[in-house]
């Protein structure tokens, strides 16, 4: 397997990850009330059903994040890309997903006026993990 493609598996793998950190971190805000102190009707279940799809989507937006850091002379600041990347399925979950299949409507206002904020927050949390499993997973090469 050539290097770059054991790169993309990496940052798939770590993407994961990630999206299971992300989902525990989702998870124990609802369970403790974290996200309620802050107005924010989120507590999902710690099920199969909901776990998996986020792990998958986790890995996906592990590519994303590949492209970052695909090349060797951009193989720097693996956290900082990580958290930056996570800008994007933040945007999607509050510009596409919240609007078109949930209730709560445009940036999930619907929970609460703070779920824009949370959202960016779970979702920087899959980003620092996955630039920290892809650069612990990764090593000096």
């Amino acid at each position: 397997m050539n290097r770059s493609a054991a790169l993309f598996a990496t940052t798939f793998t770590a993407g994961l990850l990630g999206g299971l950190i992300n989902s525990l971190a989702a998870h124990y805000a609802g369970a403790w009330g974290l996200t309620a102190m802050l107005g924010v009707n989120l507590h999902p279940p710690l099920t199969a059903q909901w776990l998996y799809p986020r792990l998958v989507w986790g890995g996906i937006w592990g590519l994303a994040y590949f492209f970052t850091i695909g090349r060797p002379r951009t193989r720097r600041h693996w956290v900082r890309k990580g958290i930056w990347v996570s800008l994007l399925p933040s945007a999607v979950q509050l510009f596409i997903i919240f609007p078109n299949n949930t209730p709560h409507g445009m940036f999930g206002l619907g929970l609460g006026p703070l779920t824009p904020l949370v959202v960016i927050i779970l979702n920087a949390i899959w980003g620092l993990f996955t630039g920290i499993f892809t650069r612990a997973f990764w090593g000096r090469g």
